[in-house]
């Protein structure tokens, strides 16, 4: 009923997409670009919305500084209007459409999370309005759509990236999974690493889920435990993780734990401590061999916030120079001129790598693997596609 309710939502708010993309098709300020920010601030995840309306706040400061962005043969700045999206669906849905309809931004950088960025993009898509998601991994959320983005990999890529480290390096002919089967990102990344440990020779002996907001996972671990897997695969939120490890850690589940790009806040060293130590993930960028493009804009983060950037901050990042470079390629304020410069884009060298896009929204770029070593991430291995 309630996964009724924020379809119903969304269906309302992109009627009245369309009716503002009947009004007016494009950005009509000629004054500053205006861009729209839709992050988790509050919510179940505000280490992710706040580090991306970091990145972005960063990135229009140095545009700013150097005198706006070049449209054509003007330097205009850059304006931006910040939405919290709560962490839910039907709130991502409203942000995106306030964004639309009363600020009239030229494009969307976010949402973040799968589940919230699948019903934005359904606004924005429906209104002719650029989306370009940070860290959405989940197919659905740019599949048959035109004006939908993002600067990460898909989680069918991550899926296999973390099979194949399983069967190759961990050597793992038995895998265990606990995933949260109300999230679009959990569950669609839990799925695809079935199918790609199994279509690799191995087998997956439990397959356990749980909902959002769960803090008990004692009944699936028993299972798991019982089925003496040879490695624990967890791709859930860093707020989640900490707790699904000490409680399989008190079971005696002795087993390697791997987990996804999901797993990528400092916060999951904060509140997971020594019980994470040796574990893995699939990531975006290393700190700790970054490019000299990377390394510049660590630098500016730490100089302007006093901390690292995480995954979510160089992603963000990455989108908001996609789309300016867009921008500036166009020459224009117009939606879909930049929307059409977007589709052309090739290759575009980012602070977490380069990207190859081939006529869609989706990149095709590598992953990293990261290791908690001493309370730290530790650069481990690089995976191309």
């Amino acid at each position: 009923m309630l996964q009724r309710g924020i379809w119903q939502v969304v269906r309302v708010l992109s009627c009245l997409a369309l009716i503002v993309g009947a009004v007016g098709c494009g950005a009509k300020s000629e004054q500053e670009v205006r861009l729209g920010v839709n992050a988790e601030l509050t919510g179940s995840k505000p280490t992710v919305g706040d580090s991306c309306k970091k990145a972005m706040e960063l990135l229009a400061e140095q545009i700013n500084q150097q005198g706006g962005l070049k449209v054509g043969e003007r330097q205009i700045p850059l304006k931006l209007f910040i939405e919290d999206n709560e962490d839910k669906a039907e709130s991502a849905a409203a942000a995106a459409q306030k964004l639309i309809s009363q600020n009239n931004v030229l494009a969307v950088i976010g949402p973040n999370a799968s589940g919230n960025a699948i019903p934005a993009a359904r606004i924005c898509e429906d209104s002719g309005v650029i989306m370009i998601s940070p860290w959405s991994t989940n197919p659905k959320t740019t599949e048959g759509k035109k004006y939908i983005f993002r600067a990460c990999f898909i989680d069918d890529f991550q899926g296999q990236v973390m099979a194949k480290f399983a069967r190759q390096h961990l050597k793992a002919d038995t895998a265990a999974v606990l995933y949260d089967v109300a999230s679009e990102y959990n569950k669609g990344i839990a799925e695809f690493f079935k199918q790609f440990f199994e279509a690799d020779g191995g087998k997956v002996v439990a397959f356990a889920s749980y909902t959002t907001g769960d803090k008990d996972f004692s009944s699936q671990l028993t299972t798991i435990k019982a089925a003496a897997p040879q490695v624990l695969f967890l791709p859930n939120y860093y707020n989640e993780v900490p707790l699904q490890v000490k409680q399989a850690r008190n079971q005696g589940l002795s087993c390697a734990i791997i987990g996804s790009d999901s797993w990528g806040s400092q916060e999951l060293l904060t509140l997971g401590g020594a019980d994470l130590e040796g574990s893995f993930f699939s990531t975006h960028y290393a700190p700790d061999i970054a490019t000299p493009k990377a390394q510049e804009f660590i630098k500016a983060y730490e100089a302007k916030y006093g901390k690292k950037p995480d995954d979510v901050a160089a992603l963000t990042y990455d989108a908001g120079l996609l789309l300016c470079n867009a921008i500036t390629q166009a020459g224009s304020l117009d939606r879909t001129k930049v929307r059409d410069t977007l589709a052309q884009v090739r290759e575009f060298e980012g602070v977490t790598g380069k990207m190859t896009f081939k006529g869609g929204g989706d990149p095709v770029k590598s992953a990293v693997i990261l290791q908690v070593q001493n309370g730290q991430f530790k650069y481990f291995a690089s995976v191309q596609p």
